[in-house]
């Protein structure tokens, strides 16, 4: 199945809240992406998403309309070299490869982009799918602190994935 990534568009907003406002997405995001997903977080998304040069944040568009979002997030002080991945696809697409081929183009985009020398992802332990997806677009497991998160009234591991510029 084919996907662009692309800039968030202010006419996302209606699919944006569609496949955003779903607990099982939710589950495995930090409480920054909110549940319910409102059209009002969805307005603010989109302009957070658009307000980086250059870009960051970017859709994910399967079937002419933004099913999910990749962005990177550059970090500062001694972690300068590093930016953290974030992602999340609507449910329907799930298991179809798109995630993976995502994050690696991103992965290719941030180190021609950024002057950063390691892309980290945070999935929970229970996240099995983005574990997988990280894995298969060559992320290797780098840390694993167990309970240390604390989400809809449970404790989750947090796993560190890694991947470094090559060369």
């Amino acid at each position: 199945m084919s996907f662009t990534l692309r800039p968030w568009r202010p006419d996302d907003l209606a699919s944006l809240v569609s496949y955003a406002n779903n607990p099982e997405i939710a589950r495995f995001m930090t409480d920054q992406f909110p549940h319910p997903f409102t059209e009002e977080k969805g307005r603010g998304f989109i302009s957070m998403a658009t307000s980086h040069s250059p870009q960051r944040i970017f859709a994910i568009e399967v079937d002419g309309q933004a099913a999910g979002g990749i962005g990177l997030h550059p970090q500062t002080d001694v972690q300068c070299k590093n930016a953290e991945l974030g992602y999340w696809l609507a449910q329907p697409f799930w298991g179809r490869g798109i995630i993976t081929e995502a994050i690696r183009e991103v992965v290719d985009y941030g180190f021609q982009t950024f002057d950063i020398t390691r892309i980290f992802a945070r999935p929970y332990g229970t996240n099995i799918g983005s574990r997988r997806a990280l894995e298969k677009a060559g992320f290797v497991l780098e840390g694993q602190f167990e309970k240390t998160l604390f989400k809809n009234g449970e404790f989750l591991d947090e796993l560190v994935y890694a991947v470094r510029r090559r060369g």
